[in-house]
């Protein structure tokens, strides 16, 4: 009896949030296809009186069973917090809209007025971003606070949706006299890239309201970086800025640096990994000098920046009385350069916020030009601008273009490993696989760790033709490379474990950041033929540890642990 008490108790509180008026299901790994399976939800849902936030993150929701509990939800006027992320793996793309214009019209239904929208972690592409226009327009979302869409594939089309969507509900709220005031928006790996950051850029500095902006790893380049930089200075109330993993150069770093002087309420400044470089750092570090007085973090890392304009950022900081952290890690130093950083913040008593150093990638021998670099990227877009109106002129009229053009470029495999995506893969055509083959050297363990990790990074469960193309180009390469007398598989494999952020290397290496595709589609090439199965189990057992670096993949991993063991009980 004590026992069944215990195991009721325990599935209550797996069921609902310690939070008041928050049912969750969160984590469950349920597999809800029709309404038959969301009965028991269903009920919860009606029986909750007072709800006010729904968890369905790390489930899987079907078209039905999302009506199911879409009807359910339309009595809840008080309803504020949707946390639904994670919530449609396996699921086909074209399943998604039609689920989630279903759970919006119950919330517009409902009459109630959302806080908080997390619809991060279901690579849903601009297609999803149309299942939530409607509700994001509507009264519904007048008093949104939080909206986050991380990792969802939105793409510059659905950034455009998004931003069109967010400018329309801030002129609707201001006509009620209650002008939409969102505070945090998160939407990192995302490919926005310049035009789907512009768009944003606009909404943004419409609202005026942002305490904190996330958007790395997007593809953005100084263009979109300084169109963000001037939305921001419409934004003084903004406490966190992260834009990790995009391309300032100096033209963006110094746009930025410029925007910076308008946010004295900033704590945390992430520009990490967006290759601000030395002009740039020292533009950032003036303004951190002259203001900012309650910042906390600075992230300059990998932003190949040199000794004198770390220095400069050291000296920058030193009146700042909240700083936590300063990261300068993996820049272009040299060891004693990286011993002249440390004696700096020990002479201000700041030692102890200097970050590791122990990715620092040694002096320049030959510091690029910046202006000439920015002009190289400004002609880069140009000519990419006139390829795609061509194709489009193409596509629009039917016409083939009679005379060639500078514009008209060969599909390039090395801008696609350098800076992947589903667009540059497909791009590459029906003989991707051999111009992969030719760009990486297939006898180099490392390099082909790396190759897998860049290719395997724009897989989608959910779009045939990605799928198709990745693991043809995957199957193709590595084929080969097991087929070369020549090639270390155990090496390949520790390589990737490295990059994975698995087990840590003597060499200076730098984990990648895990997506669901690396996982999925290791767990496809361990059931091929040419994989080594004495390999299986070493990736068994790293898998089964508990890793940080996999915590964003919890459904993939579980899927390519069972796999392992199948494979390893098999063979």
């Amino acid at each position: 009896m004590a026992t069944d008490i215990v195991s009721q108790l325990a599935d209550s509180l797996a069921k609902t949030g310690v939070e008041e008026g928050e049912l969750s299901y969160k984590g469950q790994g349920r597999k809800l296809d029709n309404a038959e399976s969301v009965e028991e939800i269903v009920k919860e849902i009606q029986d909750f009186q007072g709800l006010q936030a729904l968890r369905l993150e790390g489930n899987t929701v079907g078209v039905e069973a999302a009506q199911a509990i879409a009807k359910a939800l339309e009595t809840k006027s008080e309803f504020k917090c949707c946390y639904w992320s994670d919530m449609f793996t396996g699921r086909l793309r074209s399943e998604i809209p039609p689920a989630l214009n279903s759970l919006g019209d119950a919330v517009m239904t409902a009459g109630a007025r959302l806080t908080v929208l997390d619809l991060s972690d279901n690579a849903f592409g601009p297609d999803g971003v149309k299942g939530i226009e409607k509700l994001l327009k509507s009264s519904a979302c007048y008093t949104l606070q939080e909206l986050k869409l991380n990792n969802c594939g939105m793409g510059i089309g659905g950034g455009k949706i998004l931003a069109a969507a967010l400018t329309e509900c801030h002129k609707r709220s201001s006509a009620q006299g209650a002008p939409l005031s969102l505070r945090v928006f998160v939407a990192g790996r995302n490919r926005l890239e310049n035009e789907g950051a512009t768009a944003l850029a606009q909404a943004f500095q419409l609202m005026g309201s942002l305490e904190e902006v996330h958007m790395p790893q997007n593809g953005i380049n100084h263009p979109g970086v300084t169109a963000l930089a001037t939305a921001m200075q419409h934004n003084p109330g903004l406490r966190v800025l992260n834009l990790n993993d995009n391309t300032f150069t100096k033209k963006g770093a110094i746009a930025m640096a410029q925007a910076l002087k308008h946010l004295r309420n900033i704590q945390v400044i992430n520009f990490g990994d967006c290759l601000v470089r030395s002009e740039g750092a020292i533009a950032i570090a003036e303004i951190v000098s002259e203001g900012l007085p309650i910042l906390k973090e600075l992230n300059l890392s990998f932003g190949e920046i040199t000794e004198e304009a770390a220095l400069t950022v050291a000296q920058a900081v030193k009146d700042k009385a909240q700083l936590e952290k300063l990261d300068l890690n993996g820049n272009c130093l040299g060891e004693e350069g990286c011993e002249a950083l440390r004696e700096t913040m020990d002479g201000i008593n700041m030692g102890d916020l200097l970050g590791s150093l122990s990715d620092d990638e040694g002096e320049l021998e030959d510091e690029d030009d910046d202006d000439e670099d920015d002009e190289d990227d400004e002609l880069d877009e140009e000519e990419l601008e006139e390829e795609e109106e061509e194709e489009v002129e193409e596509e629009n009229t039917g016409n083939k273009v009679s005379t060639p053009t500078p514009a008209s470029r060969p599909p390039d495999v090395s801008s696609f490993l350098c800076f992947p995506s589903p667009d540059k893969l497909l791009k590459l055509g029906a003989k991707r696989a051999l111009l992969i083959e030719q760009q990486v050297d297939v006898s180099d363990p490392a390099k082909m760790a790396e190759a897998f990790l860049k290719i395997s990074s724009v897989y989608k469960e959910d779009d045939e033709d990605i799928k198709n193309a990745v693991l043809d180009s995957i199957d193709a390469v590595l084929k080969k490379a097991f087929a070369t007398p020549t090639f270390q598989g155990y090496s390949f494999v520790s390589s990737l474990l490295v990059l994975l952020g698995l087990i840590k290397s003597e060499d200076k290496v730098k984990p990648v950041r895990v997506v669901p595709g690396h996982l999925q589609v290791l767990e496809h090439i361990v059931q091929q033929d040419y994989f080594p199965k004495e390999n299986v189990a070493v990736l068994e057992a790293f898998m089964s540890r508990n890793n940080k670096a996999l915590e964003s993949c919890g459904s993939a991993k579980n899927t390519l642990q069972s796999t392992l063991q199948r494979v390893r009980s098999e063979s």
